[in-house]
């Protein structure tokens, strides 16, 4: 009875590893699709940031190069608290861009600035010219949220930002993604932004380890319900 017992708790244990493997290279596979999805969109020519005006779905132009010509709305600018670029806290710079000939307002990811840890709500003075500008970057969501607490306030330093909501409260026409400013700095901001990753080694990692661990299960059935079941006593 203890042989059979056993025998079926293995079988389940091998079918839930072997299935979560498999699990884990299918969403691989969605991940490979998504990451060649974004290389491509890097790949086509450099879009007007004009054409974001009026666009219902954005998201189709996600991770394509853009160019953008127009005016800071400097006095609407954000500090993003408690953002890292290569290991160093600080801010990430928001500015609403009012793009050229046209109603449209985009917000910017300037860029990355260390805080001042001697006065937390001290913030850094930036160069940012009151005439025309030209920015060129990438079309990206928002920049991804923090947990927070409470209220995320309407001040000039904040733990998130939600475009929809800075619409309302500002009254910008903001269109629904950003652009994530690239090329030289010359306004004192860093901009080493990590490069595009869907994560696709990560599932190949879990896969191996549920393969793995499938196949030691088997290994250790054979070894003691088989092996030294009927392995005969040396003389």
């Amino acid at each position: 009875m203890r042989f059979w017992l056993v025998t079926g708790a293995a079988l389940l244990a091998l079918a839930v590893t072997a299935a979560l493997g498999r699990w884990q290279l299918g969403r691989a596979a969605e991940k490979e699709a998504l990451q060649a999805q974004i290389d491509a969109q890097g790949l086509l020519p450099v879009l007007d940031a004009r054409s974001l005006e009026g666009v219902a779905d954005t998201r189709a132009l996600l991770h394509r190069r853009t160019e953008a010509a127009g005016r800071w709305v400097s006095e609407r600018t954000v500090f993003l608290d408690n953002r890292q670029m290569n290991g160093r806290p600080g801010f990430f710079v928001l500015t609403p861009l009012r793009l050229e000939d046209s109603a449209a307002v985009v917000m910017v990811q300037r860029g990355w600035v260390p805080r001042n840890f001697e006065d937390r709500t001290r913030v850094p003075s930036l160069d940012t010219p009151m005439g025309p500008v030209r920015v060129q970057g990438r079309i990206v969501p928002a920049p991804s949220k923090l947990y927070e607490l409470g209220d995320a306030g309407t001040g000039a330093i904040r733990q998130n930002l939600d475009l929809a909501q800075f619409r309302a409260e500002t009254g910008l026409a903001l269109v629904g993604v950003s652009i994530q400013q690239t090329g030289a700095s010359g306004d004192g901001l860093a901009r080493d932004w990590p490069q595009i990753n869907a994560g696709v080694d990560k599932h190949y990692g879990y896969a191996f380890q549920w393969f793995g661990l499938s196949a030691l299960i088997a290994l250790l059935y054979v070894w003691f319900q088989i092996v030294r079941r009927y392995k005969r006593p040396q003389a």
